[in-house]
């Protein structure tokens, strides 16, 4: 097969990889329709994250099912199917309390940018949908195998509730589909912080009412302004930067929750100050596994369109120009097709 392989901070080159086989009972092997690239990619792509051996990129993926392992009865090959980033057996006692992406046989998936894709755990992962799928629904359904995920559970995380004010920090991906999200569990007003236009307009048209320019105090206290000085019940921080996250705890009003879903990179909190300010915090890997059915639904129904996040579609031999187009802040999201 063929694939994306990271060799140093800013070399990503399509190589012949090894085709991948079943290797325990309950794997199942995947043919990909779509894929691509996410904002997390872009740590390592950029020094960020330690990359050691030159190893295989992806961790978002869609397709169809070719071969299942033994012990695999909920999906066969032939149907269409969505897993999440982090594998689970959705079975284990974590899983049951609605946390798969800390699942005890958990795997992270890191071979996505692929044309197949041996996916662990394949019972507890992988949801069928109803039918094999039209192509324009494809990149909707892409974007709940990480970043729609990913924003639901910062809404979900932050508990935004009908009527609520939800502020979404962070313009990529995973917060546009945030913005979708509190939109979806009935947020009264919707702020997206966001300094790029192309971004502010789809965040519009996901649901949001307001948009914030400022950064750091200078956005918080346009929050405040915003918020008759208090400040809002939830606040999705979607970013992972320490200035986002001070930005998100000191947004949040006293008593209100902050979702932190940002893969946090030297972030630090005060604990005094996390004390003192009456605030909720939850974060971590996103259950993408618990939301996937009804997400599906929505999609497939027309409810919400998180695949808008793709803005670049390119053939999956040009992944390297994809790292660089989102790098370069070029490109929201890019969507890749084998």
């Amino acid at each position: 097969m063929r694939g994306a392989v990271i060799h140093s901070p800013g070399d990503i080159r399509f190589e012949t990889l090894e085709d991948p086989k079943i290797l325990r009972p309950t794997d199942a092997i995947i043919r990909t329709t779509v894929t691509c690239v996410c904002g997390s990619d872009l740590w390592p792509y950029r020094g960020l994250e330690p990359i050691g051996e030159p190893h295989p990129m992806g961790h978002e993926y869609v397709g169809v099912v070719e071969e299942v392992g033994s012990e695999v009865t909920a999906v066969k090959p032939g149907q269409f199917v969505i897993g999440s980033f982090a594998t689970s057996d959705n079975t284990c006692a974590n899983c049951r309390n609605g946390f798969q992406s800390s699942c005890l046989h958990r795997e992270f998936m890191s071979t996505c940018q692929a044309d197949h894709v041996r996916v662990p755990n394949a019972q507890g992962t992988l949801v069928a949908t109803p039918e094999q799928p039209a192509e324009e629904f494809w990149p909707g359904l892409l974007a709940l195998s990480d970043v729609m995920g990913t924003g639901w559970w910062a809404a979900d995380a932050a508990e935004v509730r009908p009527g609520s004010t939800a502020v979404v920090v962070g313009d990529g991906a995973v917060g546009l589909c945030g913005v979708i999200a509190a939109k979806e569990m009935g947020a009264e007003r919707i702020i997206a912080m966001s300094r790029h236009e192309t971004r502010q307009k789809l965040a519009r048209e996901f649901g949001a009412t307001d948009i914030v320019t400022e950064r750091g105090e200078d956005g918080v206290a346009r929050i405040k302004d915003l918020t008759d000085g208090i400040g809002a019940d939830s606040v999705l921080e979607c970013v992972g930067t320490p200035e986002a996250m001070r930005q998100a705890l000191h947004s949040a009003r006293p008593g209100g929750n902050v979702g932190f879903v940002g893969v946090p990179h030297d972030v630090a909190i005060d604990g005094e100050e996390l004390f003192y300010s009456h605030a909720g915090l939850r974060g971590g890997p996103a259950p993408v596994r618990r939301y996937l059915p009804d997400l599906v639904d929505r999609v497939l129904e027309g409810r919400i369109a998180p695949g808008k996040v793709f803005d670049l579609t390119l053939p999956l031999e040009q992944v390297a120009e994809g790292y660089k187009a989102m790098d370069e802040r070029r490109a929201i999201k890019v969507l890749l097709t084998p």
